[in-house]
């Protein structure tokens, strides 16, 4: 059960430690690197879940978009993107601009023609000048809910229309989900949902001395309003009748609407539905989405500004028109920046590599949305010149992995995750790059490269077959049995194909079901590629010195080099690279830490590697959750350099300390 206890203390507690770090800041030589190419647009974003903040910022009469990146440890902080002028719905913005500190559970409130922001309990004061730091005391608690809570969404709102502001909260309640290992056999999830509620604290007194009272479930149909863990409530006339209906998030990727069938100053709501285009409803590319009611057009009706976790933000249009008493909306737009820094996602995974066979290392990176993308390296100059990434795909549809219902260890709230940790090689050594691919389900597969040497094109996603002796072993945790042959492995860590015993042959090194390092060789038989069973040829040397994510550990001790030991949730998440990092001819490891740790191949001998942990490669701490190493080469001088994909998306360059030309 401590792994249990450890998990939501990370959750409870990220946001109060990731206070601490800094934003954007030049710190142990970690740097992220540009696209360094001038008109190029991309889609906006900041790091890790994104809460919009639409207002007139610097005050030149358009509306600029503030965007807090609330829950990741490099890139926290609040950031604005300039509108660079006119009235376009969608404006290409101005790179990001940190103008102060992030809060987790941020939303803001727009009385009587400007903004408010609030967090639990507590409002934001002259935020432009104290940089989002200075907040004052609304209300006594921030403990309004029985149970503990991962979303506080506070915000002002004179519910009942007699010239008060009241104050609404928004609550997600993870009690009855616990967080994990809870499948039976049949796959099916045996505890509660998220759940997502609604509260009002009524204001009997004035909105200069408020009065306020015992806060209230607000209900719909008559039952307390409920959402999917993350409602991020929304007042607004959106129907145009002139009394306020509620437009709520989730922590999934869905909106939905409850109308006010009562008056402006006696509320009464309908069951919710989902807000819906062409009779399906609306869902944002991305999870824990956080809508923020805003007239963006200025047409007179009510849009939404919708925030999600990998840092993107969507711009929904109400049309208008309405269905049924349903307002209907656009489908999502992403709004547009100047391209300045390279983004993928969230948690992304990069790889360094020349794919389309023009003699520069592009870029190949997974992330938590599941996709896979191609960032291209347009120069092969240093630093390149990078084109915008692009999804890649497979049988002619793009690749994204999801765990949907079931494929999660942590349950069905992670439905729209993918976590794609890949590694590029010619597999079956027909000359041209294939791709192997580990995601959330632990299911190791490949993409069999059917196009050319310049343009790669892939087949469907197909098993990496093992020659098992008997049935395949899987983590003793996951519900679903593996089919014959099958590589049923730790979710989200690296699958690494590389020929790593120098035969010809790719092999595959990366953790086995236990969490060791494994070295799966590859044979021919009668003409055969063959995968054989993993072998634990890998040992560590004395003490590791370091813990990766969500308080797992390596190895601590000599013996085999067990890179995690936790298991159900807090198992797998490593993210490896194999290169000769230190110069010495031999192969090393570096391995996802806070930033990349370094484990020096000491000594390979008769067929056993042994490795001492040297710590951690760079000073800046990237991650809270994971990092994701890969080395790349674009001074071509031979020595591998470091490029590390972080929790942000964005990804960091170091040059090698062992490179000799750059240390003098």
């Amino acid at each position: 059960m401590m792994w249990k206890f450890r998990c939501m203390l990370f959750w409870l507690a990220l946001g109060t430690v990731a206070m601490l770090l800094p934003g954007p800041v030049k710190a142990g030589g970690l740097q992220r690197i540009k696209f360094n190419n001038p008109g190029l647009v991309v889609d906006l974003g900041v790091g890790l879940v994104a809460v919009p903040l639409p207002m007139d910022y610097d005050g030149d009469g358009d509306y600029d978009l503030v965007v807090t990146a609330s829950q990741d440890v490099p890139y926290r902080g609040t950031y604005l993107f300039e509108n660079p002028g006119g009235e376009a719905n969608m404006p290409v913005f101005k790179p990001a601009v940190s103008v102060g500190k992030a809060h987790t559970h941020i939303r803001p409130s727009y009385v009587d023609g400007r903004v408010r922001l609030l967090v639990p309990a507590a409002e934001l004061v002259d935020f432009r000048k104290n940089r989002f730091a200075k907040e004052v005391k609304i209300y006594p608690t921030d403990l309004i809910h029985p149970n503990r809570c991962r979303q506080r969404a506070w915000h002002y709102c004179d519910y009942d229309s007699d010239g008060a502001l009241d104050l609404i909260v928004g609550v997600g309640d993870w009690t009855e989900y616990g967080w994990a290992d809870a499948y039976n056999e049949k796959g099916e999830w045996v505890r509660g949902p998220g759940r997502g509620f609604v509260y009002l604290i009524r204001n009997n007194g004035t909105t200069a001395e408020p009065v306020y009272a015992e806060p209230r479930k607000l209900t719909a149909g008559g039952k307390p309003i409920e959402v999917y863990a993350m409602p991020s409530p929304n007042f607004a006339d959106f129907d145009g009748d002139g009394d306020l209906d509620i437009i709520c998030g989730e922590f999934l990727d869905k909106m939905t609407y409850f109308q006010n069938t009562g008056t402006r100053t006696e509320p009464k709501y309908t069951a919710g539905r989902f807000i819906e285009h062409d009779g399906r409803p609306i869902q944002i590319d991305g999870c824990m989405i956080t809508p923020v009611a805003f007239d963006w057009d200025k047409d007179g009706d009510i849009d939404l500004l919708v925030g999600a976790e990998d840092g993107r933000v969507a711009f929904v249009e109400n049309t208008g028109k309405l269905l049924d008493g349903v307002p209907v909306f656009a489908p999502p737009c992403f709004f547009q920046q100047e391209a300045n820094e390279v983004k993928f996602g969230v948690l992304v995974t990069p790889v360094g590599v020349d794919f389309d066979g023009d003699g520069d290392e592009d870029l190949l990176c997974g992330n938590a949305s599941g996709y896979i993308g191609f960032i291209e390296n347009l120069d092969g100059g240093n630093p390149p010149k990078w084109a915008a990434p692009k999804y890649l795909e497979a049988d002619g549809k793009i690749i994204r992995i999801q765990a949907g219902y079931n494929g999660s260890i942590q349950g069905p709230c992670e439905a729209k995750w993918g976590y794609t940790a890949l590694s590029v090689a010619d597999w079956d050594h027909d000359g041209l790059p294939d791709l192997v691919v580990n995601s959330i389900w632990g299911k190791v597969v490949w993409y069999r490269n059917i196009g050319t040497r310049k343009s790669p094109k892939f087949a469907a996603a197909e098993m990496i077959e093992v020659q098992w002796p008997g049935k395949p072993p899987k983590p003793a945790w996951i519900w679903w049995e593996p089919q014959p042959k099958q590589l049923a492995t730790q979710w989200r860590t690296t699958p690494v194909a590389i020929d790593f015993n120098r035969d010809g042959l790719n092999d595959l090194v990366m953790l086995d079901h236990e969490g060791y390092l494994a070295f799966f060789e590859r044979k021919k038989v009668d003409g055969k590629l063959q995968l054989m069973p993993p072998e634990r040829v890998f040992r560590s040397e004395g003490k590791s010195v370091f813990s990766w994510c969500h308080g797992s550990r390596g190895e601590k001790t000599g013996g085999l080099l067990r890179l995690n030991d936790a298991t159900t949730g807090l198992s797998g998440r490593r993210k490896l690279c194999l290169a000769d990092w230190d110069g010495d001819g031999r192969i090393d490891l570096l391995v996802n830490s806070s930033n990349a740790n370094f484990l020096c191949n000491v000594s390979s001998r008769d067929g056993i590697h042994t490795f001492r942990d040297m710590g951690r490669i760079g000073k800046r701490a990237l991650a809270g959750h994971t990092t994701s190493p890969t080395v790349v080469d674009w001074d071509k001088n031979g020595v591998p350099d470091l490029l590390v994909g972080a929790e942000d998306g964005h990804l960091y360059y170091l040059k090698n300390p062992h490179d000799k030309a750059a240390a003098r």
